[in-house]
């Protein structure tokens, strides 16, 4: 989309991404960081930085050096890009004033993460209003038409919809305290695998399918609430498998929770429609891309 009309220099048209690009350039000090912030390739931004200096005729950014800084014109360009970016979100925000709120379900694996990323969509977006909903449910209602993106373990397979990789969390086998293995500092698969398990049929995430076949182990139980599944293993009928944020969402007194070294992360979907069901929805994704990458350098 065209910022604006008169902004076309050498026969190419200044669009808004243009500015978005050098501005996350200017502000991470860095293309690499800036291309993880905006959830693009470094080569796609740093065309999109050439196309933007080719068009205007001047440098923008010096790359003579080891750190990347900016020119005087592009410190200058900085202030104005910056102003005339913020006019031209108002502008589009006062349009979308009458669109409906993006719908956003989750389940209790996923609250963590989603007031990450409402943080960051409140933060981008203000004045774009979000309606979070908590379905205990794995597809969080997106599958009833309930909510337009939802924040789900993977995986999906479903064609009718697309999917997206946000983060990725390792597992925990949840243990009776009185379990044999409850204290150790870690456990593996082998350990398990003449144990029954806890399966959790409405949001959980692990089945006996994670085991090689010749050692899966037997389902003690089919629970579809957080409350039973937790009951269940607390009271010894069997074990669970879990993601690791478990532990500090849902502590139990009769339960440890220990590392799974040898099983696969779980990846952290969003997931919406083809047909997508609100106009937001991309920047929505581009924005929960940017927050949880921001996390997890926070974290290391």
């Amino acid at each position: 989309m065209p910022i604006i009309a008169p902004l076309c220099f050498s026969c190419m048209t200044i669009e808004a991404r243009h500015l978005r690009c050098f501005l996350a350039i200017a502000e991470e000090g860095s293309v690499t960081r800036a291309a993880a912030r905006l959830h693009v390739s470094q080569p796609a931004l740093s065309r999109t930085l050439t196309q933007l200096e080719r068009g205007l005729g001047v440098q923008l950014v010096d790359r003579s050096t080891h750190h990347l800084h900016l020119t005087e014109t592009g410190r200058q360009f900085r202030a104005a890009a910056t102003k005339g970016l913020r006019a031209f979100d108002a502008a589009l925000a006062s349009v979308a004033a009458g669109v409906a709120p993006i719908r956003l379900g989750h389940n209790w694996s996923s609250a963590v993460h989603t007031a990450v990323i409402a943080r960051a969509w409140q933060a981008a977006y203000p004045d774009r209003a979000l309606a979070m909903q908590r379905i205990e449910e794995r597809m969080a209602g997106l599958d009833r038409g309930e909510v337009d993106i939802a924040l789900t373990r993977g995986p999906v397979r479903d064609p009718a919809l697309r999917t997206t990789q946000i983060d990725a969390e390792p597992r925990v086998a949840v243990l009776p305290a009185v379990h044999r293995l409850a204290h150790r500092a870690s456990v593996t698969l082998g350990d398990l695998a003449g144990e029954r398990l806890v399966v959790n049929t409405m949001a959980g995430v692990t089945t006996p399918e994670l085991w090689p076949v010749t050692s899966r182990p037997a389902v003690a139980a089919d629970t579809t609430t957080l409350d039973d599944w937790l009951i269940a293993i607390a009271t010894g009928v069997g074990f669970g498998v879990s993601v690791a944020s478990t532990a500090m969402l849902q502590p139990h007194p009769d339960v440890r929770y220990v590392p799974l070294v040898d099983a696969p992360d779980v990846p952290l979907l969003l997931v919406w429609p083809a047909r997508e069901t609100h106009p937001h929805l991309r920047e929505f994704v581009r924005i929960a891309h940017g927050a949880m990458q921001r996390q997890r350098r926070a974290a290391r």
